[in-house]
């Protein structure tokens, strides 16, 4: 059973004709309606499973909530609306009914009459009780449950269809090298959310570290906040109603909630959550926040859409002396980023949209504020008119890749509307409250997006850093493992968390050298018995082959340029 409680000033409702065949008929007075002034109106909608045992549970909600509100007229509304799960309507009625009963001794009860179309009026009140919901599970001790009989072969064999379609893919697609390299799948259980594999989480994680590392030595902290919240939140924020045909909503205990969309609210309630001082600013505050947006089925396309993914947000509180400076740095921050991954970008300043919070005076000031600091870095940009967030004006990064496409990845967005709204404050120099300018920024963007741009953009050959497998040693022959064995062993006490495998089966070099080709490794190490007689190694670095390379000199190479992340 399904209610929603309503205390309201007053309820109007009138029958109109009958919306069941078999049901009570009504005197011509009762079709003339009723008015209820200072009651409390519970919508109700009986579902399956709901009986006679069901009515003291009813009952008792609708006391406990009339007590606190101190409604004396209660008014049982049947209102199919509230669910998809209705039971039988002599099942219902005699809820209702025996619900009436009991209710009566001890309020003034009105039915509204059951399996009628009706048109309804009421006035809710203002106070915090006064709209109030609750689902009543059905009682099922003593009773027999009928368990759902599966078939769970024909279910693993429903789950397990997802194909990769490479016909109208291109030799570099990223799903098609994720495949080859052994980084991650898709499954339709969860469209549009990746299950990541050893090796493409090896990327993943390498990318994170260097933001983090990155982000600290940038005066950063780090903070990371819960997947689910309250509507309440979001209607605060604007994202309930802006983006709700994109949110994935739930309940917890019967509110509505929804799983996290969007890191920013989360952050602004981090920083609500201590008093701060002029002292505390900047306040630079980073998450890499995973979240959920609805895609249409039609539009997700590998790690370039996605459902669930993890946006590298950061946001910068400070006062509005310090936002150009701010605004400044991290421009050199991304630019820093950008250029480790060779990735020239270009910029745009993304204006006000026709939809959007805030006066137009905040609006001139936040824009020529951006195009100033554009202009002292003496950067060319590109206008970019109406292309602004709902709360303020950006600027947008524009990166390009070796394929000379175009991503939008980076963004600086300056937004004087959400401290406004969460009533964001510190306190001034001269001990008086005052807002702070708030500063949205993301550099890779939506994280797994750009591990697909990379993948492309490198053609899986990534840097050695970056690379899922690092070094592979390979056997020339059998009488070669021991050697073998012994170079990986030095490998792994000379450099700690290297990510180095063998392969000693039983096969040509050449075909073991293939296939370490196909998996992008960039160290193929190939060890035979004039390498063991040398006390050297065989390496072919991309294609490239170099021969008696002593082992101490290779190591302190590989260390030099993991570490500094050539």
């Amino acid at each position: 059973m399904k209610i929603l409680l309503l205390h309201s000033s007053y309820i109007r409702y009138k029958p109109l004709k009958k919306a069941l065949k078999k049901i009570e008929d009504l005197t011509g007075k009762e079709m003339e309606g009723k008015e209820i002034k200072e009651a409390l109106v519970v919508m109700t909608a009986v579902e399956k499973g709901d009986s006679k045992k069901s009515v003291k549970a009813f009952v008792q909600h609708i006391k406990e909530v009339a007590e606190q509100v101190k409604a004396k007229n209660i008014v049982l509304y049947p209102y199919a609306h509230l669910s998809q799960n209705l039971a039988a309507p002599d099942v219902a009625v005699e809820v209702l009914k025996d619900a009436e009963k009991v209710l009566k001794k001890d309020y003034s009860v009105s039915r509204a009459p059951f399996g009628y179309y009706k048109e309804f009026e009421l006035k809710v009140k203002g106070h915090p009780l006064s709209e109030l919901s609750r689902e009543i599970k059905p009682d099922l001790e003593g009773e027999e449950v009928i368990e759902e009989e599966i078939d769970f072969k024909k279910l693993l064999n429903e789950i397990s269809r997802s194909r990769l379609d490479t016909s109208k893919l291109k030799e570099n697609d990223h799903r098609i090298l994720g495949q080859q390299m052994d980084l991650y799948s898709f499954n339709e259980v969860a469209p549009g959310m990746i299950f990541w594999h050893n090796n493409g989480l090896a990327i993943k994680d390498e990318l994170i570290n260097f933001w983090k590392e990155t982000h600290k030595k940038n005066g950063y902290q780090e903070i990371s906040t819960p997947q689910i919240m309250d509507k309440k939140l979001w209607q605060i924020s604007g994202h309930w109603d802006k983006y709700k045909e994109n949110n994935f909503l739930t309940y917890y205990e019967n509110k509505p909630a929804i799983i996290k969309p969007m890191n920013c609210p989360g952050g602004m309630l981090v920083y609500r959550n201590g008093t701060k001082s002029y002292k505390d600013l900047p306040l630079r505050v980073g998450e890499l926040g995973v979240v959920h947006r609805q895609e249409l089925s039609g539009v997700i396309g590998g790690l370039f859409r996605l459902v669930q993914f993890t946006q590298d947000d950061a946001h910068i509180f400070c006062t509005e002396e310090q936002t150009e400076d701010e605004i400044s740095k991290i421009m050199d921050l991304i630019d820093f980023f950008y250029k480790k991954f060779n990735l020239p970008y270009v910029l745009e300043l993304s204006t006000r949209p026709e939809k959007r919070i805030g006066s137009d005076k905040d609006w001139d000031k936040a824009e020529k504020l951006l195009e100033r600091v554009l202009k002292r870095k003496k950067v060319k940009f590109k206008l970019n008119s109406g292309d602004g967030a709902f709360y303020g004006p950006k600027i947008d990064f524009h990166i390009k890749d070796s394929l000379g496409r175009s991503w939008q990845c980076a963004t600086i967005q300056l937004d004087f509307q959400m401290p406004e709204r969460f009533e964001l404050e510190y306190v001034d120099k001269d001990n008086k409250r005052k807002r702070p300018v708030m500063i949205h920024r993301v550099i890779y963007g939506a994280l797994e997006r750009f591990i697909g741009i990379m993948i492309e953009h490198f053609n899986g050959r990534l840097p050695t850093w970056l690379a899922p497998i690092q070094v592979r040693v390979l056997s020339f022959t059998d009488r070669s493992v021991k050697y073998a064995e012994k170079i990986v062993k030095e490998l792994e006490e000379e450099i700690p968390n290297l990510r180095v495998d063998t392969d000693f089966k039983d096969a040509t070099v050449q075909g073991k050298v293939k296939d370490a080709e196909l998996m992008k490794i960039p160290y193929i190490i190939v060890v035979g018995d004039k390498e063991e007689k040398g006390k050297n190694l065989a390496i072919r670095n991309h294609g490239k082959v170099k021969l008696g390379v002593k082992l101490d000199g290779f190591i302190k190479d590989l260390r030099k340029e993991i570490e500094e992340r050539d």
